[in-house]
Protein backbone atom coordinates (compact mmCIF):
# COMPACT_ATOMS: atom_id res chain seq x y z
CA UNK A 1 0.00 0.00 0.00
CA UNK A 2 1.39 3.68 -0.93
CA UNK A 3 0.55 6.71 0.99
CA UNK A 4 1.26 9.99 0.05
CA UNK A 5 1.16 13.46 0.84
CA UNK A 6 1.44 16.64 -1.18
CA UNK A 7 0.62 20.12 -0.23
CA UNK A 8 -0.67 21.06 -4.29
CA UNK A 9 -1.17 24.81 -3.92
CA UNK A 10 -3.97 25.20 -5.92
CA UNK A 11 -5.56 22.51 -7.73
CA UNK A 12 -6.94 23.59 -9.87
CA UNK A 13 -4.10 25.81 -11.44
CA UNK A 14 -2.07 23.06 -10.68
CA UNK A 15 -4.19 19.97 -11.90
CA UNK A 16 -2.17 18.98 -14.97
CA UNK A 17 0.71 18.30 -12.47
CA UNK A 18 -1.35 16.30 -10.19
CA UNK A 19 -2.62 14.48 -12.83
CA UNK A 20 1.29 13.46 -14.06
CA UNK A 21 1.77 12.92 -10.67
CA UNK A 22 -0.64 9.96 -9.99
CA UNK A 23 -0.24 8.67 -12.85
CA UNK A 24 3.54 8.48 -13.23
CA UNK A 25 3.81 7.33 -9.27
CA UNK A 26 0.00 5.97 -8.69
CA UNK A 27 -0.25 6.07 -5.07
CA UNK A 28 -3.16 4.25 -4.03
CA UNK A 29 -3.60 7.00 -0.96
CA UNK A 30 -2.62 10.62 -1.50
CA UNK A 31 -3.39 13.54 0.94
CA UNK A 32 -3.72 16.84 -0.33
CA UNK A 33 -3.41 20.48 0.80
CA UNK A 34 -3.87 23.83 -0.14
CA UNK A 35 -6.28 22.87 -2.83
CA UNK A 36 -7.98 26.63 -2.12
CA UNK A 37 -11.30 25.71 -3.96
CA UNK A 38 -14.72 25.14 -2.54
CA UNK A 39 -16.01 21.52 -2.54
CA UNK A 40 -18.27 22.52 -5.58
CA UNK A 41 -14.99 23.44 -7.33
CA UNK A 42 -13.58 20.18 -6.75
CA UNK A 43 -12.19 18.53 -9.96
CA UNK A 44 -13.98 15.06 -8.98
CA UNK A 45 -14.60 14.21 -12.73
CA UNK A 46 -11.02 14.98 -13.91
CA UNK A 47 -9.71 12.66 -10.89
CA UNK A 48 -12.56 10.28 -11.12
CA UNK A 49 -11.20 9.65 -14.55
CA UNK A 50 -7.77 9.61 -13.60
CA UNK A 51 -9.07 6.57 -11.67
CA UNK A 52 -9.68 8.14 -8.24
CA UNK A 53 -12.42 8.60 -5.67
CA UNK A 54 -11.80 11.74 -3.38
CA UNK A 55 -13.13 13.42 -0.17
CA UNK A 56 -12.82 16.79 0.23
CA UNK A 57 -13.09 19.83 3.04
CA UNK A 58 -12.76 22.70 0.68
CA UNK A 59 -12.25 26.25 1.18
CA UNK A 60 -12.61 29.26 -1.05
CA UNK A 61 -9.16 31.30 -1.20
CA UNK A 62 -7.06 29.40 1.05
CA UNK A 63 -6.82 25.81 2.68
CA UNK A 64 -8.38 22.93 2.08
CA UNK A 65 -7.62 19.62 2.20
CA UNK A 66 -8.71 16.08 0.14
CA UNK A 67 -7.93 12.65 -0.02
CA UNK A 68 -7.54 10.45 -2.91
CA UNK A 69 -7.80 6.75 -3.30
CA UNK A 70 -6.81 5.14 -6.55
CA UNK A 71 -9.89 2.58 -7.58
CA UNK A 72 -11.91 3.19 -4.10
CA UNK A 73 -14.17 5.79 -2.38
CA UNK A 74 -12.53 6.78 0.98
CA UNK A 75 -15.18 6.60 3.52
CA UNK A 76 -15.17 9.77 5.18
CA UNK A 77 -14.98 9.58 9.08
CA UNK A 78 -14.75 13.24 9.87
CA UNK A 79 -14.39 16.38 8.42
CA UNK A 80 -13.13 18.78 10.75
CA UNK A 81 -10.55 18.28 13.67
CA UNK A 82 -12.33 18.44 16.98
CA UNK A 83 -12.42 20.40 19.88
CA UNK A 84 -13.60 24.21 18.56
CA UNK A 85 -16.59 24.23 16.86
CA UNK A 86 -16.00 27.99 15.97
CA UNK A 87 -13.07 27.20 14.15
CA UNK A 88 -14.05 27.65 10.50
CA UNK A 89 -10.71 26.83 8.50
CA UNK A 90 -10.74 23.66 6.62
CA UNK A 91 -7.29 21.70 7.74
CA UNK A 92 -8.38 18.16 9.07
CA UNK A 93 -10.39 15.43 7.41
CA UNK A 94 -10.48 11.67 7.65
CA UNK A 95 -11.20 8.68 5.89
CA UNK A 96 -11.08 5.03 6.14
CA UNK A 97 -9.37 3.33 3.24
CA UNK A 98 -8.60 -0.44 2.48
CA UNK A 99 -9.24 -0.81 6.49
CA UNK A 100 -6.58 2.10 7.13
CA UNK A 101 -8.06 5.41 8.88
CA UNK A 102 -6.11 7.72 7.45
CA UNK A 103 -6.39 11.43 8.71
CA UNK A 104 -5.20 14.54 6.31
CA UNK A 105 -4.01 17.46 7.59
CA UNK A 106 -3.08 20.91 6.94
CA UNK A 107 -1.53 22.51 10.24
CA UNK A 108 -1.64 26.53 10.56
CA UNK A 109 1.70 28.27 9.30
CA UNK A 110 1.78 30.51 12.22
CA UNK A 111 3.14 33.36 10.94
CA UNK A 112 3.91 36.03 11.95
CA UNK A 113 5.40 34.95 14.99
CA UNK A 114 4.74 36.39 17.58
CA UNK A 115 1.11 36.93 17.21
CA UNK A 116 -2.26 35.76 16.80
CA UNK A 117 -1.60 33.66 13.85
CA UNK A 118 1.23 31.84 15.72
CA UNK A 119 -1.19 31.02 18.66
CA UNK A 120 -3.78 29.58 16.45
CA UNK A 121 -1.05 27.54 15.22
CA UNK A 122 -0.85 25.94 18.43
CA UNK A 123 -4.30 26.10 19.96
CA UNK A 124 -4.86 23.78 16.79
CA UNK A 125 -1.87 21.63 17.46
CA UNK A 126 -2.98 20.95 21.09
CA UNK A 127 -6.67 19.49 19.54
CA UNK A 128 -4.92 17.47 17.04
CA UNK A 129 -2.61 15.80 19.66
CA UNK A 130 -5.70 15.09 21.71
CA UNK A 131 -7.53 13.47 18.79
CA UNK A 132 -4.30 11.51 17.56
CA UNK A 133 -3.80 10.03 21.02
CA UNK A 134 -7.70 9.10 20.87
CA UNK A 135 -7.23 7.49 17.31
CA UNK A 136 -4.22 5.78 18.70
CA UNK A 137 -5.68 4.63 21.89
CA UNK A 138 -8.57 3.34 19.50
CA UNK A 139 -6.09 0.36 18.34
CA UNK A 140 -6.80 0.90 14.85
CA UNK A 141 -4.42 1.27 12.06
CA UNK A 142 -4.09 5.28 11.91
CA UNK A 143 -1.73 7.15 9.26
CA UNK A 144 -1.57 11.37 10.12
CA UNK A 145 -0.35 12.38 7.15
CA UNK A 146 0.29 16.12 5.26
CA UNK A 147 1.64 19.71 5.61
CA UNK A 148 2.61 19.95 9.80
CA UNK A 149 4.48 23.47 8.94
CA UNK A 150 6.91 22.21 11.49
CA UNK A 151 10.63 21.34 11.05
CA UNK A 152 11.02 19.04 13.70
CA UNK A 153 14.84 19.84 14.35
CA UNK A 154 17.58 21.58 12.74
CA UNK A 155 18.86 18.60 11.03
CA UNK A 156 15.68 19.05 9.25
CA UNK A 157 16.51 22.26 7.46
CA UNK A 158 19.28 23.28 5.25
CA UNK A 159 20.43 25.87 7.59
CA UNK A 160 18.59 27.31 10.63
CA UNK A 161 20.01 30.47 11.08
CA UNK A 162 18.12 32.70 9.01
CA UNK A 163 14.52 31.25 9.78
CA UNK A 164 15.10 31.73 13.76
CA UNK A 165 12.03 34.01 13.89
CA UNK A 166 9.98 31.84 11.77
CA UNK A 167 7.00 29.63 13.34
CA UNK A 168 7.85 26.49 11.64
CA UNK A 169 11.24 26.34 13.88
CA UNK A 170 9.91 27.62 17.38
CA UNK A 171 10.02 25.58 20.18
CA UNK A 172 6.33 24.88 21.05
CA UNK A 173 5.67 23.65 17.71
CA UNK A 174 8.58 21.44 17.56
CA UNK A 175 7.78 20.47 21.26
CA UNK A 176 3.99 19.40 19.89
CA UNK A 177 5.60 17.24 17.42
CA UNK A 178 7.85 15.43 19.44
CA UNK A 179 4.89 15.52 21.80
CA UNK A 180 3.19 13.32 18.85
CA UNK A 181 6.05 10.79 18.61
CA UNK A 182 5.95 10.55 22.70
CA UNK A 183 2.30 8.90 22.28
CA UNK A 184 3.69 6.30 20.10
CA UNK A 185 3.56 7.47 16.75
CA UNK A 186 6.49 6.59 14.11
CA UNK A 187 7.31 9.78 11.67
CA UNK A 188 8.08 7.41 8.60
CA UNK A 189 10.73 9.48 6.81
CA UNK A 190 12.62 9.97 9.66
CA UNK A 191 12.78 6.19 10.72
CA UNK A 192 13.51 5.77 6.68
CA UNK A 193 16.28 8.31 6.53
CA UNK A 194 17.93 8.55 9.89
CA UNK A 195 21.13 10.28 8.78
CA UNK A 196 19.47 12.03 5.99
CA UNK A 197 16.78 14.33 6.38
CA UNK A 198 14.44 14.85 3.17
CA UNK A 199 13.54 17.75 2.11
CA UNK A 200 9.92 18.20 1.15
CA UNK A 201 9.82 22.33 0.83
CA UNK A 202 11.51 24.89 -1.14
CA UNK A 203 10.55 28.23 -0.83
CA UNK A 204 10.33 30.05 -4.00
CA UNK A 205 12.08 33.01 -2.92
CA UNK A 206 15.91 33.57 -2.99
CA UNK A 207 16.97 30.74 -5.16
CA UNK A 208 16.61 28.58 -2.69
CA UNK A 209 15.31 25.40 -5.27
CA UNK A 210 17.65 26.04 -7.42
CA UNK A 211 20.17 25.87 -5.01
CA UNK A 212 18.35 22.38 -2.43
CA UNK A 213 18.17 24.96 0.06
CA UNK A 214 15.07 23.03 1.51
CA UNK A 215 13.00 21.98 4.47
CA UNK A 216 11.41 18.87 5.91
CA UNK A 217 7.71 19.96 6.57
CA UNK A 218 5.50 17.49 5.23
CA UNK A 219 5.45 14.10 7.49
CA UNK A 220 3.67 10.74 7.58
CA UNK A 221 3.02 9.68 10.71
CA UNK A 222 1.97 5.69 11.71
CA UNK A 223 0.48 3.93 14.46
CA UNK A 224 2.53 0.97 15.47
CA UNK A 225 0.92 -1.30 13.52
CA UNK A 226 1.56 0.29 10.09
CA UNK A 227 4.89 1.01 11.52
CA UNK A 228 5.98 -2.37 11.33
CA UNK A 229 5.19 -3.10 8.05
CA UNK A 230 7.09 0.14 6.63
CA UNK A 231 9.23 -1.32 3.82
CA UNK A 232 10.26 2.70 1.47
CA UNK A 233 9.94 5.91 1.14
CA UNK A 234 10.85 8.79 -0.49
CA UNK A 235 10.37 12.72 -1.90
CA UNK A 236 9.37 12.82 -5.72
CA UNK A 237 11.66 16.16 -6.05
CA UNK A 238 11.48 16.46 -9.57
CA UNK A 239 7.97 17.20 -9.52
CA UNK A 240 9.10 20.13 -7.42
CA UNK A 241 11.09 21.09 -10.30
CA UNK A 242 8.54 21.20 -12.85
CA UNK A 243 7.21 24.85 -14.50
CA UNK A 244 5.17 26.41 -11.91
CA UNK A 245 5.29 23.71 -10.20
CA UNK A 246 3.94 24.11 -5.93
CA UNK A 247 6.75 24.63 -3.71
CA UNK A 248 6.25 21.50 -2.10
CA UNK A 249 7.28 17.90 -2.91
CA UNK A 250 5.02 14.62 -3.08
CA UNK A 251 6.29 12.48 -0.26
CA UNK A 252 5.19 8.96 -0.03
CA UNK A 253 5.71 5.75 1.49
CA UNK A 254 4.97 2.19 0.76
CA UNK A 255 3.85 -0.44 3.47
CA UNK A 256 4.04 -3.98 3.37
CA UNK A 257 0.86 -5.64 2.69
CA UNK A 258 -0.78 -8.12 5.13
CA UNK A 259 -1.16 -11.49 3.46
Amino acid sequence: MKLATFNINGINSRLDHLLQWLDEARPDVACLQEIKVTDDRFPFEALERAGYGAVVKGQKTWHGVAILARGAEPVVTRRSLPGDPSDSEARYIEAAVDGVLVGCLYLPNGNPWPGPRFDYKQAWFGRFNAHAQALLDSGHPVALIGDYNVVPTDADIYNPASWRRNALLQPEPRAAYAELLGQGWTDALAALYPDDPQWTFWTNLRNRWANDKGMRIDHLLLSSGLAERLVDGGVDRDVRGRPGASDHAPVWIELEDIE
